[in-house]
């Protein structure tokens, strides 16, 4: 059943990179705050080391991760085994966000495609890896990757995507601002 490790073990990591698919939870602390879980796909996530890993935050809906993040840290990165052996592995770490305007995003950013709509990338440090059974997950087969997300960023273009974010991921839906948004606000307050 369940096994806790301080880092990723190579079989972990390999694991990790036959998943099309990982989730990211996230909380704020306000106990009345919502709490966050995302679906993630794509070529978005990478191991940077075995206790270090990072993905490239596509534009969504919302933007709560971020918030959360820059509030405590904390996050969690889950991979479930949807074909093969059945198998659930958790990440528990502390993440932060790298916005493109940063010194880092230069290297981290070349580590992943180029993708239309890439607002920020996260990086979690990670502190605890717990495997678990997932006998109860069904068998899923991966068919392809969705290009709507694509499409839809490169319609909207640079400008297009800077005003869908301040329109949409400038604050939570806890109402806590975020990190590409407070970006945004500077831009637009010189």
């Amino acid at each position: 059943m369940g096994k806790q490790f301080l880092s990723m073990l190579p079989e972990h990591m390999a694991f990790i990179a036959k998943q099309h698919v990982f989730f990211v939870g996230s909380a704020p602390l306000s106990e009345d705050g919502h709490v966050n879980l995302s679906p993630k796909g794509q070529d978005s996530f990478r191991v940077l080391s075995e206790s270090q890993v990072a993905y490239l935050d596509l534009t969504g809906s919302g933007n709560e991760t971020s918030a959360h993040l820059m509030e405590n840290g904390r996050i969690t990165i889950m991979f479930c085994a949807f074909e093969g052996p059945p198998n659930i592995l958790r990440l528990y770490g502390t993440g932060r966000v790298v916005l493109p305007e940063t010194d880092e995003w230069e290297g981290l950013s070349r580590l992943f495609p180029s993708l239309p709509g890439a607002r920020q990338i996260i990086v979690a440090d990670i502190h605890k890896v717990q495997s678990s059974c997932g006998y109860a997950v069904p068998f899923m087969a991966f068919e392809k990757e969705r290009d709507t997300l694509n499409r839809w960023a490169s319609q909207k273009g640079a400008d297009g995507l800077e005003a869908y974010w301040m329109e949409k991921n400038r604050s939570t839906i806890d109402g806590m601002p975020t990190p590409i948004g407070l970006t945004l606000q500077a831009k637009l307050s010189e």
